[in-house]
Formats: structure tokens, sequence, C-alpha cells
């Protein structure tokens, strides 16, 4: 079931020259500048219990494959992210199955509580004020204040906006854990054979390029001696 794409991708990038690596550095670097909460949740290694590890090994109680290939990895010691590569499904509905086998009790409580708070929110069990609740940045008498305020007014704002206005929190924390959101939604399929290798895909073409240059360049050598004689002929 552990396929590692992610280990082969990133050898393959870590053979790359010096000065292709800064430049894909560079550029992440600018993607991501801050401490992203995602990371988190997408390398924490999900254990199975006494119960989860039955359940992977003897499928009693029938459910869909997705489950089996989820439990299958965790006993393989695969991470969120890895999951995620070796199924095929986005980081949401990895939460979603998360969720569900810690409630079926085949997976043990994670020691970080916000590795669970994230997988609720990308599921949608639990709002954006009750995200931000859980990880501490607002208290629970600040996010019912918030909440008066939504109900006092009839406007179509978010509730995001009025977390904002309050000045509980920053745009900035909101636009990342929305954009978290919404990229957890798609599907990322990484094939390490998708990565050209060098040696086939490029040498080749450079080893044509060259042949010619060294045929040219004899072509030239040729004409220059010919040149010569007939210089010399001519002095005699």
């Amino acid at each position: 079931m552990k396929r590692n794409f992610l280990g082969q991708y990133l050898n393959k990038i870590s053979n790359f020259p010096t000065w292709a690596k800064e430049i894909i550095y560079n550029q992440l670097s600018q993607d991501i500048k801050d401490e992203n909460p995602s990371y988190v949740f997408a390398t924490y290694k999900p254990v199975l219990t006494y119960k989860g590890r039955c359940e992977s090994d003897f499928k009693k109680s029938g459910f869909d494959t997705n489950i089996y290939n989820i439990l299958e990895s965790c006993d393989k010691d695969c991470s969120i992210s890895e999951i995620a590569l070796n199924t095929y499904l986005s980081l949401e509905e990895i939460a979603q199955y998360f969720l569900f086998c810690m409630d079926e009790g085949f997976l043990e409580i994670p020691d970080d509580s916000q590795i669970l708070n994230l997988a609720g929110f990308l599921t949608g069990k639990l709002r954006t004020g009750e995200y931000f609740v859980n990880n501490g940045t607002i208290s629970e008498d600040q996010l019912e204040d918030v909440i008066s305020k939504q109900e006092d007014k009839n406007s179509n704002k978010k509730f995001g906006q009025y977390l904002i206005d309050s000045g509980f929190i920053s745009q900035k924390q909101l636009d990342m854990i929305l954009n978290i959101k919404k990229e957890a939604q798609k599907r990322f399929i990484l094939d390490h054979n998708e990565i050209p290798n060098v040696s086939t895909a490029v040498s080749n073409e450079y080893e044509k390029q060259i042949e010619n240059l060294k045929s040219e360049n004899q072509q030239l050598k040729t004409k220059l001696e010919q040149l010569l004689t007939i210089v010399r002929k001519n002095n005699d």
C-alpha cells in the first residue's frame, strides 16, 4: 500500500543542481511565508489502536475500501499527507475518514489537540469561530460576543469579518485558514515518473547537439586545411 511517491519525488529533487534547488526553494518560500497550521495535520502519523488493527486485519465491519486502505497505511507508519497521496484522496476527504476512524476507536487520540481541531475545521464539523477558540486565538467569551453582534445586525457580512472588526483576529489569519480549507478540497496525484529523468529526457538532446557541433567543427577544420594548402602553394 505504501508507495512512497513523496519520498521518490523528493529524492529526484535532491539530485538537482544546487542552483535549480535554490530556485525551487526561493519560489516556495515566497508562496509559504508564514507557518502554516495545515503542516501539523498533514505530517501527523495516525496510530492504530488494538481495535483498529483487528478491523484492518479481519474487516468484520465491512466498511468501504478507503477505510481499510487508510487503516493499512496507518499500520505502515504513514503520515496524513502520505495517506492522501497513496489513496488519491483530498486532504479534506482524509480528514473525514480520520475523524470517522477516531469516532470508531480505530485510532489513538493525538497528543496535539490542534490535529483534531484542524481536521474538524476542514470537514466542516467546526466553524471558523470554534477553530480560533480551540487554537487559543480567541476566548469563548469573545466568540459569544461576536455571535451576539452578528445576531443583532441584519447583514450579509460573514462571521470571519465580525471577528476581524472586533479586533480578535487579523485579515491575514482569516485568509490563511480559509485558504487552507480551499486547498484541502483539491486532490493531488503525485507520480514520481512525471519528473523528467535528466539522463534520458535531456541528455539525449544535448548529445545530439554536441555531435552536430563536432561535425561542423570537423568541416571547418577541413576547409581551413584546404585553404592553408592553397596559400602555401601560392607562396612557393
